[in-house]
């Protein structure tokens, strides 16, 4: 099955398990231990857990849910942060496993986490991000289950210099570079000097394109504090028009003929040659789907590794494999090109198949790309990017 984080209070999510980060007497205090026991019914829980007695850092207890939304409840006791010597990573990662064991033992289906030992106990969340997320890739390499992480705020979790150094980087670099071409109908060639670059042109040309760059760059940087397409769009059409002033001075300026055949140039760049109907027919070939099962044969892979590595569950996979004609989302494309550790080019071709492409525009696009581009596959490592970034997982 799949993995999954979402931004909600664990006592609201619907799943075989919850577990809880406990405390190690049979009594409770704060934090996710006091929101589990008052929605499950603080006296008939704390009556259960009674039961149990005291529960060792790193190990697990089951009770009854009562009025949660599960089956059961796992009690798992994390240790308090003392700076990060005394063996805390570990006890947390044991909480983890020995909760997947309970979890394997019990034979359910779901279960949902918090981030252990980071409320009360003061545990660094990021920390407990990349544990958590490392014990479940290994876990699901092996078992069929459905696991969500339920973190409570939205704190940033600072992880990009941690999972890959120049994520940022690249990310900010593209983000404008190829937005001139792509988004605005830019012609790159022209603007970098294969139209002709004399006299008064030149000097207007440069001064215009400095112009755009910059208001894009302040469009750019709006954008990323609010995230409000509508507005952004408007800084959009304001820099589209910066270039047709920049076009309408071109025109005018002593070099006529220069301007001439940079608009010539730009209009070439900017406007795809039509096809017709018989050109479009003759290049069909094979479909997404088709192109996802011969690329598991041609590479040597199995469907499971496939489908796990995709974040992709047994169910979901089987529909792919009975309908040829499947459409998937983006972000079940990505995954699976990650699966298959496609190059680039190779990516590029699989999501064109799904009506797909990469777009700089796209953060998700951009991170993913990135790590296609440093041959890095591991989907957990990509999401905890992607959800460093406020972008949806993959799979």
């Amino acid at each position: 099955m799949a993995f999954q984080i979402v931004r909600n209070d664990i006592t609201k999510i619907t799943a075989d398990a919850i577990v809880n980060t406990a405390n190690p007497e049979p009594t409770f205090m704060a934090g996710t231990d006091a929101a589990v026991y008052q929605a499950a019914g603080a006296d008939k829980l704390l009556k259960e857990r009674e039961k149990i007695g005291p529960i060792a850092e790193g190990e697990v207890a089951v009770t009854p849910a009562f009025d949660l939304n599960a089956k059961y409840i796992f009690h798992t006791v994390g240790p308090v942060w003392n700076g990060g010597d005394k063996g805390e990573k570990d006890i947390v990662r044991k909480c983890y496993e020995n909760c997947l064991k309970k979890a394997i033992e019990l034979n359910i289906e779901s279960i949902a986490f918090p981030l252990i030992s980071t409320g009360v106990y003061g545990f660094p969340k990021a920390d407990a991000l990349i544990i958590a997320t490392s014990v479940f890739s290994s876990f699901l390499a092996d078992y069929e289950l459905d696991i969500t992480l339920v973190v409570f705020d939205n704190e940033s979790f600072e992880l990009s210099g941690r999972i890959f150094a120049g994520i940022n980087e690249y990310i900010d670099e593209h983000y404008v570079e190829n937005r001139l071409d792509e988004e605005y109908g830019f012609a790159g060639a022209a603007v970098c000097g294969a139209a002709p670059d004399a006299g008064a042109f030149g000097a207007v040309r440069d001064e215009a394109f400095e112009a755009c760059e910059d208001a894009e760059e302040k469009a750019l940087e709006e954008y990323s504090q609010d995230e409000e397409k509508p507005r952004f769009a408007d800084h959009l059409r304001g820099v589209r028009g910066k270039r047709n002033t920049f076009h309408m001075e071109a025109r005018s300026a002593a070099e006529a003929p220069a301007a001439a055949a940079y608009a010539a140039a730009s209009s070439m760049a900017a406007v795809p040659k039509q096809r017709s109907l018989d050109d479009v027919m003759k290049n069909l070939t094979e479909t997404w789907s088709q192109s996802l099962l011969r690329l598991i044969d041609e590479k040597g892979y199995t469907d499971v590794d496939v489908y796990k590595r995709a974040n992709v569950d047994r169910k979901h996979f089987s529909k792919i494999r009975t309908d040829k004609d499947y459409v998937p989302k983006k972000r079940t494309a990505l995954a699976f090109a990650l699966a298959l550790k496609l190059n680039i080019d190779e990516a590029k071709d699989f999501l064109g198949r799904a009506g797909y492409a990469f777009s700089p525009s796209s953060k998700t696009d951009l991170i993913v790309q990135y790590f296609i581009e440093n041959q890095v596959y591991e989907i957990m490592t990509i999401n905890l990017a992607l959800y460093e970034h406020n972008e949806p997982l993959l799979g």
